[in-house]
């Protein structure tokens, strides 16, 4: 039994039919007088959009509920909404939206909302889970979404979700994570953010099953970018990276740089460090952003400043706990792990800490420095990876090895305000060097240039 849940797409609505175990795929166009069978209210998080912004940073929202009725084929996408688009001389192309609340979920969120911008002379299809379903339509009304239950990195991925791209008979499908239907046999353009996953080791997990995994993850990078008709990366750094480890052409590969965003919601403080001198640093804990060597760091720059403080801004788990166990075992206080915060809360983190570090030693791009930048932070960062390439003359640089060299930097910058005001003036033209529209009409041309292959 099929049921029916609409899908706007610009002036018209197209339902789009869903077997009892299945996510919808398009199916019956409702317009002109015709009407479906009968029609079920699509089912959506009530999450709004502003609520969905202040979550990004922290939050990856629930993955919809495995199906549990017997698994059927998907229906095939009707004739006449296929040849309609290329009697109109229009290809179609499909995104793989699924990824949100990460890094990478932002880049595609930034992509499908200036996308929609350009108003390509494309049919554009975007393919995402149920709880953003409603924050895409809302950002890109112009667009067809399209419900899908696959997780990443599944075998439902690999067999379900390649059979409903093949369904959609695309012209073009853009996967902006190297996780994909691995052989799904039509033309793709992939994004590769970094390599970041290949060369560490994430210690939540089984160290066995993630060595397993790992290879895996390694073999897919490279027959992601074997196969796919383009790549895009965010740095010339990751490029780089992909042509020696991958040894596919460097003309195959685009730069599209990302950008940083300014923050509308109020500042909003964060109590516990009112009227204090503090560094900031946000994002996960993980073994390559380097927090124990900027712990370590820390404590040598409290010997002679025992007023200073260090904000971990990130969701507190058990990465964070063990950062703070391990300070208190070295004797280093003043570390306030915020956990949770709002974007007030960010905003006003940016714009009131003495310094934004940034020790990692390994990126893609560096999104949360460059956004210290625009909101007015002196930004002491790693010289490793892409940091020098996308903050310039804008950062003082430091060894993320040592972190001698670490605590030396930062109190330079703390000790001399001149430096300081130099840094803020050159991080705001720096963060206005990017721009998340240029990204979309570079996206754009890159599917422009792969269509014609």
């Amino acid at each position: 039994m099929a049921h029916y849940v609409a899908a706007e797409s610009g002036a018209h609505t197209v339902f789009l039919a869903r077997s009892e175990s299945w996510s919808p795929v398009v199916g019956y166009e409702g317009r002109l007088g015709k009407q479906p069978p009968q029609l079920h209210g699509r089912r959506e998080a009530q999450t709004n959009p502003v609520q969905q912004k202040s979550q990004r940073r922290l939050h990856m929202g629930d993955d919809c509920a495995r199906p549990t009725a017997k698994r059927s084929r998907p229906p095939q996408a009707p004739k006449f909404l296929v040849e309609s688009a290329r009697q109109k001389n229009v290809s179609r192309i499909v995104i793989d939206a699924r990824e949100s609340g990460t890094g990478s979920g932002r880049y595609v969120d930034k992509m499908v909302e200036y996308l929609h911008g350009l108003q390509p002379q494309h049919e554009i299809i975007l393919l995402a889970k149920p709880h953003r379903l409603k924050y895409l339509r809302d950002i890109a009304p112009a667009f067809t979404v399209i419900q899908t239950p696959f997780k990443e990195f599944t075998f439902g991925e690999q067999l379900g979700f390649k059979r409903q791209i093949n369904s959609l008979q695309a012209d073009l499908v853009h996967f902006p994570f190297v996780q994909q239907p691995i052989w799904y046999s039509g033309r793709v353009v992939t994004t590769m953010q970094d390599l970041t996953t290949i060369r560490f080791r994430n210690p939540l997990k089984n160290p066995a099953v993630f060595w397993v995994k790992q290879q895996v993850y390694k073999w897919i990078n490279k027959r992601a970018a074997h196969k796919s008709a383009a790549i895009i990366t965010i740095s010339e750094f990751v490029k780089q990276d992909i042509v020696q480890y991958t040894h596919v052409s460097p003309d195959k590969i685009t730069v599209t740089y990302e950008a940083a965003d300014q923050i509308t919601d109020s500042p909003e403080p964060v109590t516990s460090l009112q009227g204090k001198q503090f560094l900031m640093y946000i994002g996960r804990p993980l073994p390559h952003k380097n927090l124990d060597r900027l712990v370590d760091a820390f404590g040598i720059l409290q010997k002679d400043r025992p007023g200073l403080w260090l904000a971990l801004a990130g969701k507190k788990d058990a990465l964070y706990e063990q950062t703070a166990q391990r300070a208190e075992t070295k004797g280093i206080t003043n570390i306030v792990f915020t956990d949770f915060i709002t974007e007030g809360q960010l905003r006003w983190l940016y714009e009131n800490c003495a310094v934004y570090t940034f020790p990692s030693l390994s990126e893609g791009f560096g999104l949360p420095a460059l956004e210290a930048l625009q909101h007015g932070a002196p930004l002491v960062s790693t010289n490793a990876t892409c940091s020098p390439e996308i903050y310039g003359d804008a950062a003082v640089y430091f060894n993320p090895l040592d972190p001698s060299d670490m605590a030396a930097k930062i109190g330079e910058v703390l000790d001399n305000a001149p430096l300081r005001s130099e840094l803020v003036t050159k991080g705001k033209a720096q963060a206005a060097k990017y721009s998340w529209r240029r990204m979309a009409e570079q996206t754009l041309a890159v599917y422009q240039h792969a269509l014609k292959q």
